[in-house]
């Protein structure tokens, strides 16, 4: 049986196979050269390459700049408000990329139907509603602490919403992708980066956390507002609140069946990432342990962060081939992606095994000491990660959600016995992250068999049978 991709994207296709260029195949198996540029913008894999470094950059950052500036325990609160804070993403329900999978039709289609930019904007209304009141919420229960004073909680709150704020970017990011606004977006996204990362370096200078989480936060709003006025004026987002309502309703109806898919992976892929930060505290304590897990997983996801600048370049020709059923250039556009993000991987991996013990030693100072088993573990999960990215983009973008939301299941159900195993033999966090990375690699490799089985067999099958 092939899988297959979200209905109503699907019936999108047709139109625009039969409208969109043909491509010449023949000078691109001749020349690999020309192939690589038929299926790469070198300009926005070297901006998008700035952008994902600049993540990690932030990530390892931040827990250098934090390790020195905050005592072990206050800095593993932050820790765990931050991940609070980006777990906000469970609430998107995979909308983000449904709306990338309608936005990239309507736009190779040329339609000029309103619709989809309305349901896009009530989207974004809806989960910057959704990060003020949790950033609220949070302000309120830590003020309720006795041991919290109110500097303190909004200190907090002012930290919560930085990280809760990505779940507004994110729709946005993936609708100046779908239509073709890619380079505006990493240059809006390079200015964060840049900005955040000066700012969070002026603590050591002894910026105040207070002016460090108010500029933060004030430099997302400036960002939000030059991007949503460009999106407005290519018509992706419309600038009218009224019907927001209404449009959400639709958005709702018209694609339930995929929300319920794509909502039940996008919550198993942040119980994935996100369980172990309530699993450590309890199990194996605050301070050290919750200090070495989160280390090691902003290296696990900054890498995943670079992922992008190998995988995001490649989502326009992979989706149009997809769209014409070209699977040979599906297959050439998935396999440059593939090596795009193995060279970094490669290097990451020699980096961690021969300096490993150094570089988290200087990362950390006197915070706490990565094993080197879990940095031999870590490796595993850079390898397993990139399989499951380059597979998971692809099966994404493509619509392919019902396939996605099996591995979701399967991951959280494996991961939940994992830990139970775990807490019942009394194995250390080293234990525990070992247990994690089995469970993971598993899931790359099902991401992987629905790649073939689905986007790659689907593609194969209507080249040599045109309808």
């Amino acid at each position: 049986m092939i899988l297959k991709p979200m209905k109503r994207i699907r019936g999108y296709l047709p139109a625009m196979s039969s409208e969109a260029p043909a491509i010449d195949r023949k000078p691109a198996l001749r020349q690999p050269m020309r192939l690589l540029a038929s299926v790469l913008s070198l300009r926005y894999f070297f901006l998008r390459a700035s952008t994902a470094g600049a993540a990690v950059a932030f990530g390892l950052v931040q827990t250098f700049v934090f390790a020195r500036v905050l005592e072990p325990h206050e800095f593993s609160i932050y820790i765990l408000i931050g991940t609070f804070g980006i777990s906000l993403w469970m609430f998107d329900l995979g909308a983000a990329k449904i709306l990338f999978v309608l936005q990239r039709a309507r736009h190779l289609a040329g339609d000029g139907d309103e619709a989809v930019p309305a349901q896009s904007s009530a989207v974004v209304v809806v989960y910057a509603l959704l990060v003020l009141g949790a950033t609220l919420l949070c302000f309120a229960a830590m003020a309720s602490s006795a041991s919290v004073t109110l500097s303190q909680a909004t200190d907090y709150a002012l930290f919560f919403s930085f990280a809760a704020l990505n779940l507004v970017w994110y729709p946005l990011r993936n609708v100046a992708g779908a239509v073709d606004e890619y380079i505006h977006f990493e240059v809006l996204e390079a200015v964060r980066r840049i900005g955040h990362i000066a700012l969070m370096l002026a603590l050591l200078a002894g910026l105040p956390m207070a002016a460090f989480l108010v500029a933060g936060n004030v430099l997302w709003f400036a960002l939000f507002a030059v991007c949503i006025v460009r999106l407005v004026r290519k018509k992706a987002l419309t600038a009218r609140l009224r019907g927001t309502g209404k449009a959400l309703a639709q958005f709702w109806h018209q694609n339930r069946p995929e929300i319920l898919r794509s909502g039940n992976y996008a919550v198993g892929e942040l119980a994935v990432y996100n369980f172990p930060y309530l699993v450590v505290p309890i199990a194996f304590g605050l301070g050290a342990p919750t200090i070495i897990l989160d280390t090691l997983f902003k290296v696990f996801r900054g890498v995943t962060l670079v992922f992008a600048a190998g995988l995001d370049p490649l989502l326009p020709q992979q989706t149009r081939a997809f769209a014409q059923r070209d699977a040979a250039t599906l297959k050439k556009a998935t396999i440059t992606s593939a090596i795009l993000c193995a060279l970094p991987t490669l290097a990451i991996c020699a980096l961690l095994l021969l300096a490993g013990d150094y570089l988290f030693a200087l990362l950390l100072g006197p915070a706490a000491t990565i094993p080197r088993e879990a940095t031999l573990i870590l490796t595993v999960l850079l390898i397993a990660n990139l399989g499951q990215n380059v597979a998971g983009s692809l099966l994404l973008h493509t619509g392919f959600f019902s396939a996605m939301s099996r591995v979701a299941t399967f991951l959280m159900v494996a991961m939940t016995a994992m830990t139970g195993i775990v807490l019942a033999l009394g194995l250390d966090i080293v234990g525990f992250i070992g247990g994690y990375a089995a469970v993971y690699l598993a899931g790359a490799g099902l991401f992987i068999f629905y790649m073939v089985r689905g986007p790659f067999r689907i593609a194969a099958t209507a080249e040599r049978s045109p309808q």
